[in-house]
């Protein structure tokens, strides 16, 4: 049943900063956008995540942002997944890990896209309930 790339059910409109931009600045798109995973990229490369639960965990003032650079904060040994691999990998990961999304990537670690928990169980749903 989930033998479907990921690239069928992966989001590839995202929003993402540089390494550089500045919490603040995180905080802005992660508000704005409601999401709650911002991949940060050199160029198209991914090199880290940040999460709104990364920010929570500060127990700093929001006002203090502005001056600390994301890649202080992020996290840069992530998981994540390539277009081919399986619905049923994201699953999988998802299930022993207890993330909320994964980065998808190519060969040379270039953003493709981010699949989350939402995704899979949408996928899921609309293949048992056809509409």
């Amino acid at each position: 049943m989930m033998n479907e790339p990921i690239k069928s059910i992966m989001m590839t409109e995202l929003m993402s900063i540089g390494p550089d931009e500045t919490l603040g600045k995180a905080r802005e798109i992660l508000g704005t956008y409601r999401v709650h995973h911002l991949p940060i990229v050199e160029g198209e490369k991914l090199v880290g995540l940040v999460t709104t639960w990364d920010l929570f965990k500060m127990d700093m003032s929001p006002k203090d942002y502005a001056s600390i650079p994301v890649k202080n904060i992020m996290t840069t040994h992530l998981a994540v997944l390539t277009p081919e691999d399986k619905v049923g990998s994201a699953a999988e990961l998802f299930l022993e890990h207890m993330f909320q999304a994964i980065p998808v990537v190519d060969k040379d670690y270039h953003l493709k896209g981010m699949v989350t928990m939402f995704d899979v169980v949408r996928y899921s749903f609309y293949k048992e309930y056809d509409h």
